[in-house]
This record gives structure tokens, C-alpha cells and sequence, in this order.
């Protein structure tokens, strides 16, 4: 992993967010020997605040860029002498993205292509872009959005040439104690007596933000261009969630929310006949990359005609564990 970003300049979009924020603590305290991290964010008040919380010596090799990845040539000037983008930015919650489509469509779909297309003129090696389970068999426009960009990255190392690039994807549900998961707001209701509930049937995956930076890393350092990697995660039950955060407290069943599903689905059954097991990840190809195409074929296959969604996955974490884990992140 050293080797892999020794030297090197990562700029990472949407950097003030739940996973941008937790990237730098990360590589401040294991992977110091960079040669300078960019964030690039909107919001300069949350930049001011994450300069803040960063050590002295780290803020040396941080940079903030304000920017928009809507705009091509802010984002064209901020890739400059860059190596590595982990696209991290996007506008993210459904309800909003129902009521305001064509924002999402600037932002996550036009955004990602302004972010091929900067990267494609400079010296960008390493693409990875942060995709979510709404963009298998989307149901929403969000997740639509993010169907788009994922095929936008993986198609963009069919025009690569002769460069030294290449564009992965990393798909993940829900991200345990981000902004978009709903343990803070069910901590919110802790001491109000009860939890508001979507469908008691509901389930979601369950990955931690510092699992989520460990496969990024992973995938910087072993996608060979135009993956969708998976990881394997466990699963759990809304109403053993609550159960974890107070079992006192009762149940609202407020309605599921437009666009929303009752299980989360990461591979699709048409994704499956592209998809290989490699052990701890999944990895989707894009048919029409015979060259990555060619080095999988050493792996498993996924089984064919088979989703991979929460509601049926192998592992399911106990009221138990869910409490350890929330206590722990």
C-alpha cells in the first residue's frame, strides 16, 4: 500500500463529507508519506472546520479547492499534477432527489463525465469513484443517477489510448453512522419513547466507514479499469436496530418514503453473469473490456441468475452485535 500512494497527489471530491473527512484521519495516522491531498468541496465553511480537527503536520500536505464538479474548468484546474481522484461527491438523499431530478442528473451524472473528462486531459492515473446499492435495479432517480455514473467510469476505460489511467467503482449500502444512515436519527429518538419505522419488514446492509476507506484503498491498488466491486457485508433488521438503541422504546410505523426500498440490492440477477467472487469483494465487469475481462477468468464465478440483497444474505447481525457496533463507531 505504501508504494501505492508514495509520492503521490489524491484529490478527493466532496471531500468535507462523511467519507472524505474520514479518509484524511485515516491516512493521517497509517499512511503519512504522500505528497499532498487535495479537498475538494462547495462548502467553505465545513473546509474551515475539517482544517480544525487535523494535526499540524498533516495540514501541511492538505489542500483545499473550492469547487463545483459541475464546472469543468474549476475541476480541470484542481486535477492538475493530481495522480489519484476519489470521487466521493454527490447530491444524495431521495426525497430530494425526487422532488428536484434534474439537479441530481447535474450533479451525478454530468459531474462524473466533467471528472472522466478532466482526468483524461492531465496526468490522472487512478480513478475510483463511490457509487451506492440504489444503483443496482434503481427504483429512484438517485439511484438512476448513480446507474449512470457507474456506466459513465466503467465505459470510460474503453477510451483510454495510450494513457495510463484507469476508472474503477465501488458499490456499498448503507455506511454505518454517516449522514445518510439512520442510527443518528434513531439515537434522536432514544429518549423520546419511540422510533419512527418505514416497514418493520425493511432490511439494510451494514458497512463502517473505515471498512469502506480499506476497500477504496484495496481497489486503488488491485482494479485492473472498469469494475464495480462489491464487498461482502452483513446484513441486519430495522426492528433489531431499535432493539440495539433502546428496547424500550415503541415502534411509529411512518410509510415507506417515495423512491425508497424495503431491502437493499447490491448485484442485480442481470449483473450476475459478469459478476466474479474474489474472496472478500465482489467484482461486476463491463463485457465489453476484453483485456480485464481476460485476468478474471482465473477467478469464481458468481452464481448466475442470483441477486445479492440484504434481505436474503448468508449473514445477519444480532441485536448484540449491532449494539457492539454502534458503540464502536
Amino acid at each position: 500500500m505504501k508504494n501505492l500512494i508514495k509520492n503521490k497527489s489524491i484529490l478527493i471530491t466532496g471531500g468535507t463529507g462523511s467519507f472524505g473527512k474520514n479518509f484524511l484521519f485515516h491516512i493521517q495516522k497509517k499512511f503519512n508519506f504522500f505528497r499532498r491531498v487535495i479537498v475538494f468541496s462547495r462548502d467553505e465553511l465545513k473546509q474551515y472546520e475539517l482544517s480544525k480537527s487535523l494535526e499540524p503536520s498533516f495540514l501541511k500536505k492538505v489542500r483545499f479547492f473550492l469547487g463545483d464538479i459541475r464546472d469543468y474548468q474549476r475541476l480541470l484546474r484542481a486535477v492538475q499534477d493530481v495522480d489519484i481522484i476519489i470521487h466521493a461527491a454527490a447530491l444524495k438523499q431521495v426525497p430530494a432527489a425526487e422532488y428536484d431530478p434534474f439537479e441530481f442528473v447535474k450533479t451525478n451524472i454530468i459531474g462524473a463525465q466533467n471528472i472522466i473528462e478532466a482526468s483524461l486531459n492531465s496526468k490522472v492515473q487512478n480513478v475510483v469513484a463511490l457509487s451506492t446499492d440504489k444503483a443496482a435495479s434503481p427504483i429512484n432517480l438517485y439511484g438512476a443517477t448513480k446507474l449512470c455514473s457507474d456506466k459513465l467510469f466503467s465505459a470510460a476505460n474503453n477510451i483510454i489510448g495510450k494513457k495510463k489511467i484507469k476508472f474503477s467503482i465501488v458499490r456499498y449500502g448503507n455506511v454505518m453512522n454517516s449522514r445518510g444512515s439512520v442510527i443518528p436519527l434513531f439515537k434522536q429518538f432514544s429518549q423520546k419513547g419511540y422510533f419512527p419505522v418505514t416497514d418493520g419488514n425493511m432490511t439494510r446492509f451494514n458497512i463502517t466507514l473505515n471498512q469502506a476507506i480499506d476497500m477504496v484503498l484495496w481497489v486503488l491498488q488491485n482494479s485492473k479499469g472498469g469494475e464495480i466491486f462489491v464487498p461482502k457485508i452483513p446484513s441486519y433488521n430495522i426492528l433489531d436496530l431499535t432493539k440495539a438503541i433502546n428496547p424500550k422504546n415503541k415502534i411509529k410505523y411512518i410509510g415507506i418514503r417515495p423512491g425508497e426500498k424495503i431491502n437493499e440490492e447490491m448485484i442485480s440477477t442481470n449483473d450476475s453473469y459478469n459478476t466474479y467472487d474474489l474472496g472478500k469483494y465482489y467484482a461486476i465487469l463491463n463485457p465489453s473490456n476484453v483485456k480485464t475481462l481476460k485476468y478474471y477468468k482465473k477467478f469464481k464465478k458468481f452464481k448466475k441468475g442470483k441477486s445479492y440483497n440484504s434481505k436474503d444474505n448468508e449473514k445477519f447481525l444480532t441485536v448484540v452485535e449491532l449494539k457492539k457496533l454502534i458503540l464502536e463507531n
